[in-house]
């Protein structure tokens, strides 16, 4: 039987999907904890013990084995812009985009201290953009030549204002520093251009930052890394919305994918404002990923404590006698922590809520209004994801949960904030099997194969 075997690397498990081509089937599943800090390969291979007597017994062929990964802190990159709102904004999105867990972002001429922290934060890619296209050069100039003058051994995507293209070749090839330069994420104001951008970055990611991670002896045994998990989420999602040529898509949808370290939230979708109400700021992308690096379930169960109120956890309890900070300390210690008692999951079940409120609060738009003498006259920032179609939940305590669309609500749309865009009245979806990177990395070969995958696989709650 002819099969892609599908690897997620993943920051606490590393995740097999084994695919049946012709019939379009998800045959198994398993994972196990990955072992970055030894060897990668461990992890895959106590995984792939697991679904060996089935390989054998089915007679399993593995036409292709295909990765991506978050693994060793995943894809890590510094964006630096001119002006905070604009183009650090449109490179922080960029470096999203790619699959990137952003560290910082600076704006203006970059200090040397900042290079430091940089260079200390160990960031795997920098994105260097600033000002539109004709527009300042001043600021782009001096960054280049900062980063030239540390010697910062980390690869730099050039992606700011085209007049300067050549004064930073000019300056990156008298020192070590390995460069690409691509067209501008803000080639006119408030008007975003994200793909070259993304696109270069995963060819980095591809070429220099699975060798530097100690990630190459993977790549003997399977077809290649292809590119970060986040992205090939945000592939599959995509696709699931959008469709192919052949396919139809499913609308617009949301997904929160609620991890140990990170809530991660995508929205696929224009998230136009109402005819009567005039869009701000800058241009939103279609297929647009927020992180949270503060709202996890074990790596940052403290830094969501810290993050929302503690009476915002406590309204979802049912004893109000809970030590909140003493369990998530706990987590944040016992990363591999599986709820089996009645009140660990239900803990579980509460801080998971309030990481969904606070991340999907931050990843929509927001209304602002001033009065005139006509009456009130409303601004949009953001997406306005109100009318989005599908709220489709995935991680690992969605799928575990006894009650997903419980989570799920505490991000809908509230009348008291009116003015946060959240959705109103979506239809709930549930990716059980967990395949939506798996999906995005089958669909770099079968893109309508992988869409019906997902349109058979991902349940209706």
């Amino acid at each position: 039987m002819d099969c892609y075997l599908l690897i997620d690397f993943g920051s606490t498990f590393t995740k097999l999907t084994v695919v049946d081509i012709e019939n379009e089937e998800i045959l198994i599943t398993s994972k196990d904890i990955t072992t970055v800090e030894s060897d990668i390969m461990i992890g895959f291979e106590n995984a792939l013990k697991k679904i060996n007597p089935f390989i054998e017994k089915e007679n399993v062929h593995f036409v292709k084995k295909l990765a991506c990964s978050s693994a060793a802190g995943g894809l890590k990159m510094a964006a630096l812009g001119l002006v905070p709102e604009l183009t650090t904004e449109a490179a922080k999105r960029a470096a999203l985009g790619a699959g990137a867990k952003v560290q910082k972002v600076y704006s203006f001429e970059i200090t040397s201290k900042e290079i430091e922290e940089i260079k200390d934060n160990k960031t795997d890619i920098i994105l260097l953009a600033g000002g539109t296209d004709g527009g300042n050069k001043n600021c782009i100039l001096h960054n280049a030549e900062m980063i030239a003058k540390y010697d910062l051994n980390i690869p730099v995507v050039v992606a700011g204002n085209k007049s300067c293209q050549d004064e930073i070749e000019e300056i990156f090839k008298g020192s070590n520093i390995y460069y690409k330069i691509c067209e501008n994420v803000m080639p006119k104001l408030n008007k975003l251009n994200v793909e070259p951008a993304k696109e270069e970055i995963r060819r980095i990611f591809m070429e220099k930052i699975v060798e530097a991670k100690g990630m190459k002896t993977a790549e003997k045994f399977i077809d290649g890394i292809l590119m970060p998990t986040p992205a090939a989420v945000l592939n599959a999602a995509e696709i699931l919305s959008k469709g192919t040529n052949k396919e139809n898509g499913i609308g617009d949808i949301m997904i929160i994918d609620i991890g140990g370290a990170t809530t991660d939230i995508h929205s696929i979708g224009k998230g136009d404002s109402a005819s009567d109400i005039e869009l701000r700021g800058l241009e939103e992308p279609f297929a647009k990923r927020t992180v949270e690096g503060d709202l996890g379930m074990r790596y940052s169960a403290h830094s969501l404590f810290l993050a929302v109120e503690e009476k915002r956890i406590k309204k979802y309890l049912s004893d109000d006698t809970i030590d909140i900070e003493k369990e998530c300390m706990y987590r944040n210690h016992n990363i591999e922590m599986i709820p089996n008692t009645k009140k660990d999951k239900e803990f579980d079940q509460a801080i998971a809520k309030c990481a969904t409120e606070a991340a999907v609060k931050r990843h929509v738009g927001h209304l602002e209004w001033i009065y005139s003498p006509i009456g009130p006259v409303y601004y949009q920032y953001g997406k306005d994801l109100t009318r989005v179609k599908y709220v489709i939940a995935t991680g690992g305590v969605m799928i575990h949960s006894n009650n997903p669309k419980d989570i799920l609500e505490a991000g809908l749309y509230n009348e008291k904030e009116f003015h946060i865009l959240k959705p109103k009245r979506p239809e709930y979806l549930l990716d059980k099997e967990y395949i939506f990177s798996a999906m995005g990395l089958l669909s770099l070969d079968y893109k309508d194969k992988a869409l019906r995958i997902m349109k058979k696989y991902i349940q209706k709650i």
